[in-house]
């Protein structure tokens, strides 16, 4: 047998791949990109059909050079970058460089990184995709005409270290435009009545049930103001109350499809607590292979980087047979589910699931780091749970009416759990609730459903109790880094592999945005630059323009387009817009917030800057002075050990918790934001959280207390609901520690 070499782009999958490849086989790792564009120029020649100029990566000279060696000494080369467009371009730069014919079949491609799927792939090689290829470096280009033309014109008119760019620009001006909402937003009273209701039969069982005022004389509900709802009141009050209707459904629910890039992202936020960037690189490590026991080292799921639902059959077969075995066949459906990718997804694509099913989360958490069991188990009850059977629920709405006045009550029984056995998928908390009736609102979720006891149509029933309550309609709520994946994929922009990226350029880079309570918030400098875009650069901050650009991109990949007409189409009218912007933008001044801290060294009043972890104190003598200081943000809140200000603070990884502005001498924290008022159980700080489907609650700060009580909407408290003083907390796990003194950052 010939010698083999195998190129890959990371050490660990090289390590991986060598184990499954018998002796005739050489893997080594291009250690990612070889070739780009410059970073100290533009790099692309306009006036000639924009070529690109690559120049060797820094720092890959020696990797290229022992490439080079193993290439001469290898009778064929495969070249196994990841199957994507990036992972082709990777391929094709490989090509390039080693004097590879991009036209011989030395491509291979798989899903996973087992020994089977590696193995079926070098029985199968194919020349490089040049459309692919294309779709990539069109995308290349296109991010670097925007970003090196916008942000040096941002140098020069604002101020140095700033930058716009095709993608992160339109998701800052979603962030800002949300701002603008909240900030515009007037909140508006209005009244719900709800009732409480028992079988007035007698020998019937003394069941309570609650219903909500529906209809009021066959019109909807609008309960503006305290009179109007205590009026509705005093009609009901004495009135004989009957069942006016009964309808029982069956309702089937059925399961979510296999993780994509960003729904993973997006779920692994919600149930996970986890920020996009870590999502990616613990799913990085399961793709590319851990050692698990005896059966050796082993990718753990397939590619993470995908836009795609589609499971393939010998995936299905497999789960089907282990859903069977497991659960019974009940819970296997007659046919295997076809799940519908978004327009654009990428076809040749898989959805991320695991590479076997029967490598269940249980027998491979021994070998796994907690996170990465965390990860794998949401993937992995995700894609079994997506090949199961629907729930199916018996469901019932009673409408009661009494004096033209009708309430509904609706309940709901589990009749078969299905998929619920295994994976129930999370939800945002992202609708404003700004309905002014009840009329607009939500239908509640089955699982949430109460059970009503046996009625009739007809039958009399006794009115216990009848109360109005009062709330306020509610703005937006700001973005969680979940909430903008999940809209960034909806409006068609970006795509899900760039996402980590955008959200880490905008707020730690660059400062445009901070976080508020886990929610991004526009910081003055962004608004600056979002407005100076919308005024002078409108296409490029345009929701719409931007999702159709991106289709035309999509369209070289697919044939449909050349890309190089694609550029051109772009950057005539940006060329234009650019001269423009640059004669008529005036000079933009920021001046620094002075605070009345003074500078211990020099004796000037210290300014607030911007870092990578946020805010801090500055001396503005810079650089004959370089004296900085933490900027401690007071939450209003008093420490419960020495009575001293609590203050925000940001760990060495950027996380935010809450630690008393005494420290050193006073060690309090916590990860949760406390509130002012006190558990009145134990005398410790409470804090508010939010619990999906139960509300808003206060609970104890002392973990061994485990006091927690409903707290009043946001709203009724006089607090916008994106600036209330909350957290997410998952089930009913208690509150976390603050951090170690390890942790902190002075």
């Amino acid at each position: 047998m010939g010698k083999n070499l195998v190129i890959v782009e990371s050490p660990a999958k090289a390590k991986t791949i060598s184990k499954f490849l018998g002796r005739g086989f050489t893997v080594k790792a291009s250690m990612g990109h070889v070739r780009d564009l410059p970073k100290s120029q533009m790099g692309v020649a306009i006036d000639k059909g924009f070529e690109p100029k690559y120049i060797t990566v820094r720092g890959q000279g020696k990797t290229l050079q022992e490439l080079r060696k193993a290439v001469k000494a290898a009778d064929r080369v495969y070249l196994a970058t990841d199957p994507d467009r990036e992972g082709e371009a990777i391929s094709w730069h490989l090509a390039e460089v080693l004097n590879l014919d991009t036209k011989s079949p030395n491509r291979i491609e798989f899903n996973e990184i087992t020994k089977s799927a590696v193995q079926s792939a070098l029985k199968s090689p194919r020349p490089i995709d040049t459309r692919r290829v294309d779709a990539q470096q069109a995308r290349r280009i296109l991010d670097r005409l925007v970003g090196y033309n916008l942000s040096p014109l941002l140098w020069s008119k604002v101020k140095r270290g700033l930058s716009a760019g095709r993608v992160q620009s339109v998701a800052l001006r979603l962030i800002c435009d949300r701002e603008d909402e909240i900030d515009a937003f007037v909140p508006q009273e209005y009244w719900t009545i709800t009732a409480e209701f028992s079988p007035a039969k007698t020998g019937a069982p003394a069941a309570v049930f609650e219903a909500k005022l529906h209809r009021i004389d066959g019109e909807k509900v609008e309960l503006p103001n305290e009179a109007s709802a205590r009026a509705i009141v005093e009609r009901a009050q004495g009135a004989r109350f009957v069942v006016k209707e009964v309808v029982r459904k069956e309702r089937r629910r059925n399961p979510a499809p296999p993780f994509t890039t960003s729904t993973m992202q997006q779920e692994a936020s919600r149930r996970l607590g986890f920020s996009a960037r870590r999502t990616m690189n613990i799913a990085q490590q399961l793709y590319e292979g851990l050692d698990i026991g005896d059966e050796g080292t082993v990718g753990l799921i397939t590619y993470l980087r995908t836009d795609a639902t589609r499971v393939s059959q010998e995936a299905q077969a497999e789960a089907r047979r282990f859903i069977q075995e497991r659960f019974g066949s009940e819970y296997r459906p007659e046919k295997p589910y076809q799940y519908k990718s978004r327009a654009g997804a990428q076809a040749a694509h898989e959805a991320i699931r695991p590479t076997s099913v029967y490598r269940r989360p249980e027998d491979v958490k021994p070998y796994l780091t907690r996170d990465q069991y965390r990860l794998y188990k949401l993937i992995w009850e995700r894609f079994v749970a997506s090949q199961m059977s629907p729930a199916v629920f018996d469901t019932v709405t009673v409408d009661i009416e009494a004096e033209g006045l009708v309430f509904r009550a609706t309940g709901s029984t589990l009749k078969f759990p299905g998929f619920m056995t295994v994976y129930i998928e999370g939800r945002d908390d992202d609708k404003a609730r700004s309905q002014l009736s009840a009329e607009q609102e939500e239908e509640p979720d089955e699982t949430q459903g109460a059970t009503l006891p046996p009625l009739e149509e007809g039958e009399p029933l006794v009115c216990r109790k009848i109360e109005p309550h009062q709330h306020f309609t509610q703005p937006p709520p700001r973005y969680t880094e979940a909430m903008l994946v999940k809209t960034l994929e909806e409006l068609g922009i970006g795509r899900p592999s760039t996402y980590v990226q955008i959200m880490d350029t905008i707020e730690r880079r660059r400062g445009y945005v901070t976080q508020i309570d886990k929610r991004f918030a526009p910081t003055q400098l962004g608004r600056l630059v979002v407005d100076l875009l919308k005024e002078y650069f409108p296409d490029i901050v345009d929701v719409e323009f931007t999702a159709q650009l991106e289709e035309r991109l999509d369209r070289i990949e697919e044939g449909e387009a050349d890309w190089r007409d694609v550029l051109q189409e772009f950057y005539v009218p940006f060329e234009a817009a650019l001269e423009h912007a640059k004669k008529e933008i005036e000079q933009v001044s920021i001046e620094d917030e002075v605070t009345d801290v003074v500078c211990e060294e020099c004796g000037r009043n210290m300014v607030i800057k911007w870092g990578r972890y946020g805010k801090f104190l500055a001396c503005p003598g810079f650089p004959e002075c370089k004296n900085t200081r933490p900027l401690l943000v007071e939450i209003g809140v008093a420490c419960p050990q020495c009575g001293k200000p609590l203050v925000e603070r940001r760990s060495r990884r950027g996380r935010v918790f809450y630690g008393c502005s005494g420290y050193p001498d006073c060690s309090f924290t916590s990860w949760q934001r406390p509130i002012a008022e006190r558990c009145p159980r134990c005398g410790w700080l409470l804090t508010r959280v939010e619990r999906k489907g139960k509300g808003p609650e206060h609970v104890c700060l002392n973990e061994e207390c485990g006091y927690r009580e409903p707290a009043p909407e946001a709203g009724e408290q006089g607090l916008p609901a994106s600036d209330s003083q909350s957290s997410r907390l998952e089930g009913v796990s208690p509150v976390p520690a603050g951090p170690s003194s390890t942790d902190r950052v002075e």
